[in-house]
Parts: structure tokens; C-alpha cells; sequence
């Protein structure tokens, strides 16, 4: 009998970081986090956002290999984008390792994800902006209790098929016992397919569909709201980010090397890190003001409490956005070296002062404010 064409197209790369890092627990002398995370710029594989998270590297190995046989290890799969990914994609993976952790003989847990996300391909141009990379993605769907992400890079073929054969070809590649999804999942071509559909399906293939209700969250200003992608991405692009942060689960963040700017924040007493706009590119980007922040430095365990300015610098007359962060009582050099903002409190709008002693005047207030917030948020 021929071979089935496998229409799952698979990128390499986040599955060979994923199946290394549990090594780098194992052997930290064979596979240290700084060698992954070489080999990872070296692949082009984070090269867009953000860094290997240390919290990936570090995740509990768990003895659910891939490798496996499916028909003697129970596995339980979940599908989306997962931008973000926020408290509701947390709350399905979560649903997942309790399913996987319940029966007789315990299984493993796969998550499937998509890079670029399948709109991209449909309607090129027309796709949001990306609330975190895929290495971000997978970091927190592992941590979230997955045993391994798979990143599928989807084609006209894949997003051609019916709900029917897409479900056919995910039975023959992970042979679930369930497939846990939340009440909004759709699939196949024109997203025909919907949890009904998922269920009938189910039972003709062998495995349950369980549909994870949605997660609500409270906002600032009293609102109840369910969480979403879309949401997170409201909140952020109007400075929200204390609230993005509560639909996330963590803060938002956004990383990228650190480049030579004018200096001006230097001749000012408030040296910045000035980030790299392309890597920047495709993804949401706060509102423009100053926030409180905290800087975690590539090669350093400690963060760094920011204050974080995002904006055209109307004070001298600037068209170009610019992400740069103070860190407050840091003393060094961080020119291309990679740091992730992640973003507490809105602090202030941007708006042009008089000249540059007003700015400085109203720099030293703002790390005063952020210092502040830091203080409060400590008690």
C-alpha cells in the first residue's frame, strides 16, 4: 500500500529546540542555555522578537516523549494560533495535561500551533499584528503543561482540505484520545468545521471532543470581558498594559537587541537602551507614552526596574518610533545585547516640552513615578 502524503508540514526548528531542552536540564554541561540560544540565532529561528526564555530551557522534563508509540501513551491535542498566548489558550492546555494526568497509564499532552498564522496565507496583508513570537508561543504553551509544541507552517493545500479530512490526517499523525478545544474553534476550509462538527467527529475516529468554556477577565475600569487575542491587542495598542497583562496571565513584553542611538538620553543624565525597530516589525507595539517597566538583560538573572519611552520624541521634532528604556541604578554597556521589556503601569503620555532642561525635569519625574509604582507594588 502507497505511503499517505502527509499534508501536516512541520517546521524543524521549534521542534529541535523542544526536544534539546529537556537536555539542558539534564546535561547543562553538554547543552548549556547559552549554546541553545546560539544555535537558535544562528537558525534564523529568533531572530524576529524575543529570546529563548530561560523558563523554557528550565521547564520540568517530564517523561512524555514524542517518540512514544501512540498506541501505548495516551495523547491529548489541542489546535490554534495561540497568540499571546493569554489565560484563555492557558486554561485549554491546562485542561489538557489534567486529561492527560488522569487515566490509568498518564500521557502526554501536544499542541499544535501555526507560524505564520493561517490568515497570512488565505489574505496576505491582511493579518494583526502578532502579540509574541513563536518562540514566546512555545515557551508558554510548555510551561503551560504541553510535552511538546508542534509548529505547523500552513499551506494552501493544508487550509484547502474539508473539516473531515483535516480531522482524518490529525488522527493519523497523533492518534488522540481527546482533542480539547474552546467554544469559538473552527476548522477546516472556510473554517466550516465548529465543535458540533468536532464531536461527531470524534466519534467516528475515536477520541472526545471537549470544549473548555471561556475565560473572563476584570479590567481596570470594572469591566468584565472574555479574553481574546483581539482583546489583548486593544488593550496594549492604547497603553493598557496593566489590564493586557491581566488577560495574559503575565506581563506583555517585547525584545529586541539594543542599538546605538543619538544619545541624547546620555547628554541628559538618563542614558537609554534604544531598541532595534525591525526586529520590532509585525508585532504590536504599546501606545506611545512612559511606563514602568522591568528589563530582563540577556546573560544577567536579575531584572531591572525601566522606565520606558515609546514615541516619535516630539520634543525634537522626530517622525521616527522609538522604544527606549532608562534602567533605573543600571551601570554598563548593552549595545547588542538582546533585552525584554515586560510592561507594568502606564505612566504618562508623550507630548513636546520646552526644550531639553524641561525634558530632563520631567525624566527625573518620571523615574520618580516609576520608583514609586515599584515600592507600592512591593508592600
Amino acid at each position: 500500500m502507497p505511503r499517505r502524503k502527509a499534508l501536516f508540514k512541520f517546521s524543524f526548528l521549534p521542534s529541535l529546540v523542544s526536544s534539546l531542552a529537556p537536555l539542558a536540564v539534564k546535561f547543562p554541561s553538554l547543552y548549556p542555555a547559552g549554546i541553545l540560544l546560539k544555535t537558535c540565532e544562528r537558525l534564523r529561528f529568533s531572530d524576529r522578537h524575543c529570546l529563548l526564555p530561560s523558563d523554557f530551557l528550565m521547564a520540568p522534563e517530564q517523561d512524555h516523549s514524542l517518540a512514544t508509540s501512540p498506541a501505548t501513551l495516551p495523547t491529548v491535542v489541542t489546535l490554534g494560533n495561540f497568540d499571546g498566548p493569554h489565560r484563555g489558550h492557558l486554561a485549554i492546555v491546562a485542561e489538557c495535561r489534567r486529561l492527560a494526568d488522569g487515566g490509568e497509564t498518564p500521557g502526554r499532552v501536544v499542541a499544535v500551533t501555526f507560524d505564520p498564522p493561517p490568515v497570512a496565507v488565505l489574505r496576505p496583508g491582511t493579518q494583526p499584528p502578532q502579540l509574541a513570537s513563536v518562540v514566546d508561543r512555545v515557551a508558554a504553551l510548555r510551561a503551560a503543561g504541553a510535552d511538546h509544541v508542534e509548529v505547523v507552517t500552513p499551506t494552501a493545500e493544508l487550509l484547502a482540505q474539508s473539516p473531515e479530512a483535516f480531522v482524518a490526517d490529525l488522527v493519523t499523525q497523533y492518534h488522540p484520545v481527546a482533542v480539547v478545544e474552546g467554544p469559538d474553534f473552527c476548522f477546516g476550509r472556510g473554517r466550516a468545521g465548529d465543535m458540533n462538527l468536532l464531536e461527531q467527529l470524534g466519534k467516528t475516529h475515536g477520541f472526545e471532543a471537549i470544549t473548555v468554556p471561556r475565560v473572563t477577565v476584570a479590567l481596570g475600569d470594572q469591566t468584565v470581558v472574555p479574553v481574546s487575542s483581539s482583546l489583548v491587542r486593544w488593550l496594549v495598542g492604547r497603553g493598557r498594559v496593566a489590564d493586557a497583562a491581566a488577560a495574559l496571565g503575565r506581563p506583555f513584553s517585547l525584545t529586541a537587541q539594543v542599538v546605538r542611538g543619538e544619545q541624547r538620553g546620555r547628554t541628559l543624565g538618563f542614558p537609554t537602551a534604544n531598541l532595534e525597530a525591525q526586529a520590532l516589525e509585525g508585532f504590536i507595539v504599546p501606545a506611545d507614552g512612559v511606563y514602568a517597566a522591568w528589563a530582563q538583560v540577556e546573560g544577567r538573572a536579575e531584572k531591572v526596574l525601566a522606565a520606558v519611552s515609546i514615541g516619535v520624541k516630539p520634543t525634537f521634532g522626530q517622525q521616527t518610533l522609538t522604544v527606549e528604556a532608562h534602567l533605573v541604578g543600571f551601570d554598563g554597556d548593552l549595545y547588542d545585547t538582546s533585552i525584554t521589556l515586560c510592561f507594568a503601569q502606564w505612566v504618562r503620555g508623550q507630548y513636546p516640552f520646552s526644550g531639553p532642561d524641561a525634558l530632563k525635569q520631567q525624566l527625573h519625574r518620571d523615574v520618580k513615578t516609576v520608583q514609586g509604582w515599584h515600592d507600592a507594588a512591593s508592600v
